[in-house]
């Protein structure tokens, strides 16, 4: 009796240790990231003789099998009459090698999104391409034919030729329902996750420009100094212990009309000093802004900053910045400056330069694609038409049940086209619940909104939401919600209805 006691005891025990390791193993999702360009031929409208409107794409795509790939894109303009023109969409598309190094690629993108004045109607567009392409041995290029067609009342379509720059962008995981789950490094390094970390870096800022130089408005009248406030965020991947790159987008919420928004990528360095306790960054980015009535041009902007980190507690330090926003010319010339809450993970491995890390937690992320839908959405013309939008929000599990979240959105029907949001916030959820395939969440959304003509004055706009996720997989839940958006210093005061898909995983945290 002893004996069959003890044997089904160790067959417990190997068929626990088999599923643990098998819940923690390492996953990789392969994807890539792409830069790409097309010249957009305008019609005449308000413009006399309008330019083409350059047009540039930062992009994320997942390869869904070894063909496949789907992910999501954000256009601004950076040349042209169009400075402040901004869009974001989904892309779709099939790449297929022929020979050991060409390729053909032929995809499909949908989004929404338009700037001041521009004829972009309701803002919803298409822009599909067939391309050529070849793959070196750290990224690709290919080019070839696109098309775009804003097609919601907009006058903005035609063919074009585009080229694009692509990069291999892998990404290591561990299911959703592993989130909040400590192991120590023995476990970790079992199920595959013994490789080196990945150093990344989340900061919510306000920033602050202050006019200068002579920075015009779109009417032609000079500004006296007036200073824009903004609210966004910034996103850094460290490639070394010093170096990084980063994404940085802002949305302007006081101090001129609202509408103002920009969008920047570039790099910079890190040192540390004090014990690691206190850092000085140098950081330059290119990018595309405009908006909010400010005569950018045709968008492109040059980004130059320096900032000083310290340490609150664990892995939060408060950053204060100084810099300038501009373009080269100096036709836009502003000074920069402001402060964020700064959010260090080291990530997905247990290999570090830091020996003080002894364990590891999953954190859990979401990534959220979704349909808004405003009814009776209040415009600065005193009129009300529902207004709809597409959006992209990510949260980031504090906890199993309290998240962060982040959101920009960019109207696509209804007539609102240069409409766009960038807002951020706190959420709860519940457990799961039903069979466990629900999940109730509330969420509190604050920011900068505006354009489009829809009545937010300077841009500062209130949005909380309730709703429910059903699980379809481990990855993929369907989502759905309602709530209320109030502009603070316009006449908006909409409710909403909103669904969509999430894109659920957690990744790795190191722990001391």
């Amino acid at each position: 009796m002893k004996r069959i006691v003890l044997i089904l005891l160790l067959s417990f025990i190997y068929q626990f240790s088999f599923s643990q390791k098998k819940n923690l193993e390492r996953k990789t999702q392969k994807g890539f990231a792409k830069l790409d360009f097309l010249s957009i031929d305008m019609p005449i409208t308000n413009v006399p003789n309008e330019k083409n409107m350059g047009f540039t794409g930062i992009h994320y795509n997942l390869m869904v099998n070894d063909w496949l790939y789907g992910g999501l894109g954000i256009y601004g303009a950076v040349s042209g009459d169009r400075g402040g023109f901004f869009t974001l969409g989904v892309n779709t598309g099939v790449k297929k090698f022929f020979g050991d190094n060409f390729y053909v690629d032929t995809g499909f993108h949908f989004g929404g999104g338009g700037g001041r004045a521009a004829p972009d109607g309701g803002g919803a567009f298409i822009l599909p391409h067939f391309n050529l392409g070849y793959e070196f041995d750290n990224f690709s290029i290919n080019t070839g034919w696109s098309y775009v067609n804003f097609f919601d009342g907009g006058e903005i379509k035609g063919n074009q030729f585009n080229i694009a720059l692509e990069i291999p962008l892998n990404f290591d995981y561990s299911d959703y329902k592993n989130r909040e789950q400590n192991y120590d490094f023995k476990s970790l390094n079992n199920s595959g996750w013994d490789i080196f970390s990945k150093r990344t870096s989340l900061m919510f800022h306000q920033n602050n420009l202050k006019i200068k130089g002579r920075t015009q408005q779109s009417g032609g009248a000079q500004y006296n100094g007036e200073t824009i406030r903004l609210v966004g965020f910034e996103l850094a991947s460290y490639f070394s212990n010093n170096w990084f790159g980063f994404v940085k987008v802002d949305g302007a919420f006081d101090g001129i009309k609202a509408g103002y928004m920009d969008v920047f990528l570039g790099a910079g360095y890190l040192h540390s000093f004090n014990k690691n306790r206190t850092n000085l960054l140098a950081k330059f980015g290119l990018g595309a802004g405009g908006g909010g009535g400010i005569d950018t041009k045709g968008g492109f902007l040059i980004y130059p900053d320096i900032s000083i980190e310290q340490k609150i507690f664990d892995d939060i330090f408060f950053a204060i910045n100084t810099g300038f926003v501009m373009s080269p010319n100096a036709d836009v010339f502003t000074q920069s400056y402001g402060f964020g809450i700064k959010y260090y993970v080291e990530r997905n491995g247990t290999k570090s330069i830091n020996n003080n890390f002894t364990s590891g937690k999953f954190k859990g992320l979401e990534i959220i694609t979704k349909h808004d839908i405003y009814f009776d959405a209040d415009r600065d013309t005193k009129t009300k038409e529902d207004m709809h939008q597409i959006s992209l929000q990510v949260n980031f599990d504090l906890n199993k049940n309290v998240f962060i979240a982040g959101q920009t959105s960019f109207a696509n029907f209804g007539d609102a086209g240069a409409y766009a949001e960038g807002i951020v916030g706190l959420g709860i959820k519940t457990n799961p619940l039903f069979n466990e395939k629900s999940t109730l969440f509330f969420q509190a959304l604050a920011g900068a909104a505006g354009g489009g003509g829809i009545s937010t004055g300077e841009g500062l706009i209130i949005k909380p939401s309730a709703g429910i996720n059903y699980k379809l997989n481990n990855k993929l839940n369907l989502r759905t919600s309602g709530g209320y958006a109030k502009a603070k210093g316009g006449s908006l005061s909409s409710f909403f209805l909103n669904f969509g898909i999430s894109y659920n995983i957690s990744i790795l945290k190191l722990n001391k």
